[in-house]
């Protein structure tokens, strides 16, 4: 690549763009024009966006000439509504002032007050306001509730400040009728306060002394502002009186327990005597019918024993002796018997043989009369027969 001709084309070329000094007073000439025709341009531009004013649903404007209020779009109805495009002088002659319409909140901080039993409490409340709407028909622009918000006030947080002062004597006054029980008196131990509670009413006396004649009106007509509502939020103890306090709401909550405490052992108590109660009488009932079964078994038993004695009575004293000489003779047992005792002939001679009873025999019994057994069977069963072996141990006395 040649440097050397690269090098002189490009110095031709600005040699041609140069203008000549013949050319150079025509060339300034235009430059002039045109950047005087874009000043133009640009200051018409200025004139034109300063000269409109658009006003929104939710502002009020003031426009000024020279420091002098020439025009207020305050009207918000459909038929004399200033809702939209309007036109002034530019500025820096005229000016624009917007203020917002809608409700305001204000949340104060949290002011030290006293009860009507000198005690202190810490109060937080919040008040919402906004601007006053404009009086119905031609009203004269000084006496618009927004230039007399502007002119008294001037902005939002002057206003807020003045209100501040305003509700804190209102709640202060208010609050100076009551004692601290009353504000913290509720209805019910497991519940809160019924209907309304102490805090709104006070709050409500409140506003409607910040809402009386003579406060509406200077508010009003001095300040352009109107109150719309005034809550309190919370209310809090000193940090001195807190522990105090929350001493007495704890004894106060004990207390209750203790009742409800009382009230609980109470009903155990009763509970319990009542099962008490109920058990020895089912007990009792039970019981009583266990001696009537009981009763009716023994008898039925005795009924039955005695059908089975009468059968045999001869066996049934045969059995009788050996269970008697059973208990009475062992291993080491030494007996003197005389030869005509029973046991020595059960001994000797072994078990007799029975005999036959008179109820089996037709011709012992002509009447054919069984009735003679049963009724030696109830003899023997009333009245046992001596045991041999026990006369025997006694040498034969009876």
């Amino acid at each position: 690549m040649q440097i050397g001709p690269a090098l002189s084309q490009w110095t031709e070329k600005i040699d041609m763009a140069t203008p000549t000094q013949s050319d150079s007073p025509a060339i300034s000439r235009r430059a002039a024009r045109r950047l005087a025709a874009l000043a133009a341009i640009a200051l018409l531009a200025v004139v034109a966006s300063t000269s409109l004013v658009f006003v929104d649903e939710s502002e009020f404007v003031i426009v000024e000439t020279l420091g002098r209020i020439v025009a207020v779009y305050d009207r918000t109805d459909s038929a004399t509504g200033d809702r939209g495009l309007h036109v002034k002088l530019p500025w820096p002659i005229a000016s624009v002032r917007r203020f917002d319409r809608r409700q305001q909140l204000y949340d104060p901080p949290g002011r030290e007050m006293f009860t009507r039993d000198k005690k202190n409490v810490t109060v937080s409340s919040y008040v919402c306001w906004k601007i006053a709407d404009p009086p119905a028909g031609d009203v004269a622009l000084s006496d618009r509730p927004v230039v007399k918000f502007f002119r008294g006030l001037g902005s939002v947080e002057t206003a807020e400040a003045r209100l501040e002062a305003r509700v804190r004597s209102a709640l202060e006054i208010e609050l100076g009728k009551v004692e601290l029980t009353d504000l913290l008196h509720v209805a019910t131990p497991d519940g809160g306060p019924s209907g309304e509670s102490p805090l709104a009413k006070i709050a409500r006396q409140a506003l409607d002394q910040l809402k009386g004649q003579a406060t509406a009106e200077t508010n009003a007509e001095r300040l352009g502002i109107e109150l719309v509502d005034l809550r309190i939020k919370r209310i809090n103890l000193p940090e001195g009186n807190r522990q105090a306090v929350y001493e007495r709401m704890r004894t106060e909550r004990e207390r209750i327990a203790e009742r409800y405490r009382s009230a609980g052992l109470a009903e155990k108590a009763r509970i319990e005597s009542q099962a008490r109660r109920q058990s020895d009488a089912l007990l009792s009932r039970a019981e009583a019918d266990a001696e009537r079964i009981r009763g009716q078994g023994e008898a039925e038993a005795i009924r039955i024993l005695n059908e089975a004695h009468a059968q045999d009575p001869e066996f049934y004293e045969f059995q009788r002796t050996l269970a008697t000489y059973s208990r009475v003779l062992s291993d080491k047992t030494t007996l003197v018997l005389s030869s005509g005792s029973r046991l020595f002939k059960l001994l000797t001679e072994g078990v007799p043989q029975p005999t036959l009873k008179k109820a089996d025999s037709p011709v012992d019994s002509p009447t054919g009369d069984a009735a003679a057994p049963p009724k030696a069977a109830a003899k023997n069963e009333t009245d046992p027969p001596p045991s041999d072996a026990a006369r025997d141990q006694t040498g034969g006395q009876p």
